[in-house]
């Protein structure tokens, strides 16, 4: 079991729903002509920022539909706002966090080495899931669920030094095997860079409406295994992370998780909408007297390695006490 679980406080902001994916599991995604299609504009983001100050948090999480500017509605929403870029759009997005004193982790897709770059000096962290390393039929109109080119993406960040989260989604076509190969790969990528905080190991939902509402969610057991496979796959300084609100982390914990991720006091999860938040009480009961500790979404190791921007220093210095985690 480990010392203390740790969690970051964020809010959640999905900045675009608008994708060029269709994943066979994801109620994220509209077309553009739907009623629900989004592109926030700065406003919509600063009231969320600003209500995520007022209530403690320190994680601003952006959240995008993956190359969403394949779609020509999407680049006259953006052209509306006054940008061309989705990156140059989240580029000021983040700035904007900074200042209102949120440390930004942008979660866009696939991005290639140039939009990483750009973007790493405004972001303390960043992220991209893996899922798996097989090629699957829940992915089958996914261009950017191709392995090979999210592999590429996570390599990119390890070369430009950039604190990452990944993970694998468990039970959406994959076999035991298949895990445990993403997960070796996870691994081989981290031994190379040095640059991987966290593994999600993330349990798929089925949701109405969806190709694989039907499929049945894994098991358990089954989230208990592929926890110990993470846990003993992983270098030691790779945590270990599952979502408090998809699964009851006490059992994967005693399995060797040790991070619950961010939650948010103000905003709901908008990839799994059905699926309540806990409160850091609720947290404290469901971890039945493990030690619980907030964490920023930086952490600790690579506050002391200095893998951010000058952009971040004074923030991060403010946000952190003397080990690293939120003061």
């Amino acid at each position: 079991m480990p010392e203390h679980v740790t969690f970051a406080r964020n809010v959640f902001i999905p900045v675009t729903n608008i994708c060029r994916n269709r994943c066979g599991y994801c109620t994220f995604r509209r077309d553009p002509n739907h009623p629900e299609a989004c592109l926030m504009a700065e406003d919509e983001v600063r009231s969320i920022l600003q209500s995520g100050v007022s209530a403690g948090c320190t994680e601003a999480l952006f959240v995008f539909g993956e190359y969403a500017e394949e779609v020509p509605e999407y680049r006259q929403m953006l052209a509306e706002l006054g940008y061309s870029s989705t990156v140059d759009y989240v580029y000021n997005l983040c700035e904007m966090a900074i200042e209102i004193g949120m440390l930004p982790h942008t979660n866009a897709g696939i991005l290639s080495y140039q939009e990483l770059e750009k973007l790493k000096p405004v972001n303390a962290s960043m992220g991209l899931m893996l899922e798996t390393v097989s090629t699957l039929k829940a992915h089958a109109n996914s261009p950017g669920k191709k392995p090979d080119i999210r592999i590429r993406m996570i390599e990119d960040a390890g070369k430009l030094k950039i604190p990452f989260t990944t993970g694998i989604l468990v039970g959406i076509g994959e076999t035991k095997d298949d895990r445990i190969a993403s997960l070796q790969k996870i691994a081989e990528i981290h031994e190379k860079y040095d640059h991987i905080q966290e593994v999600i190991i993330q349990n798929f939902m089925p949701k109405p409406g969806t190709e694989m509402e039907n499929n049945a969610p894994p098991t358990k057991k089954e989230m208990m295994e592929t926890v110990r496979f993470a846990r003993k796959i992983l270098p030691p300084d790779v945590e270990v992370q599952v979502a408090p609100n998809l699964i009851d982390p006490y059992s994967l914990v005693k399995c060797g998780a040790g991070d619950l991720g961010g939650i948010s006091p103000t905003t709901i999860d908008w990839i799994n909408p059905e699926a309540e938040w806990p409160d850091v009480e609720k947290l404290r009961k469901m971890l039945k007297g493990l030690p619980l500790r907030e964490r920023l979404s930086i952490y600790p190791k690579f506050i002391k390695k200095e893998w951010y921007g000058e952009k971040l220093d004074v923030l991060i210095r403010s946000l952190a006490d003397n080990e690293g985690y939120r003061a």
